[in-house]
């Protein structure tokens, strides 16, 4: 991430300027971009909005036209001859974008207009002025949301870890506080360490700042790395600490402390509070190693030189290699317009509202989920239903429907989710049930014994997936990505089964019941869950 050194012009120095030509036809290559990655750019832009673990998204590309403001009289003095790298460059792209068009996967198009845009740069450079301008190219990553499952994810691992952080800080103050998951228990109060408390909103802005603090300090390599990645246990630990003080302001005050213009003002502060300890971070390093100098020589936003009076100006012409990378960009949108993009196919199914309450010696109730969890699951269907025969506890029915899962909502897997609520898995493994059958193969399941307190459960899963039952989680997303290229289809659905075990009761004979039940409910599931 260094910045190269150049000696500053003097007065019969040459230089380069573009021509009114070259300026039009990049003009036309950027609207031509714009145009033809329109889809994932208006998606990230919904992003940005509505999402504030990217509402920083906004503010990446005037930063990284800003970084390449600053190379100005460095890219002045170069000679751009192209590169036919950057046509290569401009190839993957293009082929990334076919292929996030047909499986309509948002992510891969906004990758692939990064690396079409820096194919684009590189064609007209070369690779020597390209290394000026590639920390502001590369800026540019910090801007595309992350794939929804990676995104949940890692939210639900931070609000447990932020929780338990947090109530270790509040027991420093001798207030008795248990915690059940993250969800905070003051006895008076109870505090849930939400999706939006995760630490997702500090965590992505302060990364980018990290990144920016890393380029414009000039210490050695390793110290800049250092900084960089130190904005993640920063984001952890201060989240945690808010976490922690919320508690505590809640215990001495009450539950207004936790909301309103206060909560968000904590927010606010706790931004700027751990944006300052990365500067403090930098004085540290200062101190360490060979290096010697001031701040303002160490760490500091400069600003091009003006070219000197006299100075002699040379024309750009367009390289070869770009005007080559432009030929292939139009033959992509060649591609784009006679190629009609397939549209996404939504097999017929019969609604949950008509799936049978009667399943031979089980007798059954609806319920219904509310409103917080529909809001955060955006289901198209769901079926929650509690299930009694007469002997044993009664065996809850949950099952989670999508017609599409291209923009991100997908099915929740209960390994990411029950943790959330406090429950500990134990035991987790997949098993074979004898005598359940789908489309002639045995049915498989996760299996996992969970506990609250005194509290067991027995838990049965699976993913049926477009005539595919699948367990693991990251082969439902590869499935997800190929059919969506080649059936055109991404519906699915999240199969759970869960009974009560209580201490006296037998595993054994819970596993009898669950396995009776998924062999009830396995004929019925076509209709509602197409093959």
């Amino acid at each position: 991430m260094s910045v190269e050194s150049l000696p500053p012009l003097s007065k019969n120095a040459r230089v380069w300027r573009f021509k009114w030509s070259s300026i039009a036809i990049g003009f036309l290559a950027a609207v031509a971009c714009f145009w033809l990655f329109w889809d994932g750019l208006d998606q990230m832009w919904g992003w940005w909005i509505d999402a504030p673990e990217y509402s920083h998204g906004l503010l990446i590309p005037p930063v990284a036209a800003f970084l390449v403001w600053q190379q100005k009289d460095r890219l002045e003095q170069m000679l751009f001859r192209g590169s036919w790298w950057g046509v290569a460059v401009v190839l993957l792209g293009g082929l990334l974008l076919l292929l996030g068009q047909f499986a309509t996967i948002y992510t891969i198009i906004q990758y692939a207009y990064v690396v079409t845009l820096c194919g684009l740069v590189l064609a007209f450079t070369g690779t020597k002025p390209f290394r000026l301008l590639a920390v502001p190219l590369l800026i540019l990553l910090f801007m595309i949301p992350l794939p929804q499952f990676l995104l949940a994810n890692l939210s639900t691992k931070l609000q447990l870890l932020s929780s338990q952080i947090g109530v270790w800080f509040i027991r420093l103050f001798d207030i008795s506080v248990f915690l059940e998951g993250n969800v905070i228990d003051l006895g008076g109060y109870k505090l849930e360490v939400a999706e939006a408390c995760s630490g997702l909103r500090y965590l992505f802005p302060l990364m980018t700042l990290g990144f920016l603090m890393a380029y414009f300090y000039k210490g050695a390599l390793w110290k800049r790395i250092v900084l960089f990645l130190s904005s993640i246990p920063i984001t952890v630990f201060m989240n945690s600490l808010r976490v922690g003080i919320i508690g505590v302001t809640v215990d001495r005050w009450g539950a207004e402390m936790a909301e309103g213009f206060l909560h968000e003002f904590q927010g606010w502060a706790i931004f700027m509070v751990s944006a300052a300890l990365m500067l403090a971070e930098i004085a540290v390093l200062n101190r360490l190693g060979r290096e010697s100098g001031t701040w303002r020589e160490l760490f500091g936003v400069e600003f091009p030189a003006a070219s000197p009076p006299g100075a002699r100006i040379e024309r750009r012409a367009v390289p070869v290699p770009f005007a080559a990378a432009c030929t292939v960009l139009f033959g992509f949108i060649g591609i784009h317009l006679l190629v009609p993009r397939p549209a996404e196919v939504y097999p017929s199914r019969t609604n949950f509202l008509s799936f049978p309450m009667r399943l031979g010696p089980w007798s059954g109730q609806r319920d219904s989920l509310d409103g917080i969890y529909l809001d955060t699951l955006k289901l198209d269907d769901y079926l929650l239903a509690n299930y009694a025969d007469g002997s044993g506890s009664p065996l809850n029915l949950y099952i989670a429907y999508y017609n599409s899962q291209r923009k991100g909502e997908a099915v929740h897997s209960p390994r990411s989710c029950l943790p959330g609520g406090g429950w500990q898995l134990r035991d987790f493994d997949q098993r074979t049930l004898k005598g359940v059958v789908i489309d002639g193969v045995p049915l498989r399941v996760n299996r996992t014994l969970i506990e609250l307190g005194n509290n067991r459960q027995l838990v049965y899963y699976w993913f049926q997936q477009r005539g595919r039952v699948l367990t693991n989680e990251f082969v439902v997303k590869w499935y997800l990505f190929w059919d969506a290229l080649t059936r055109h289809r991404t519906d699915g659905a999240l199969v759970r089964l869960i009974v009560a075990l209580p201490r006296s009761a037998s595993e054994t004979d819970a596993d009898r019941r669950l396995t009776d039940m998924a062999a009830r409910i396995v004929p019925a599931l076509t209709r509602y869950v197409p093959d």
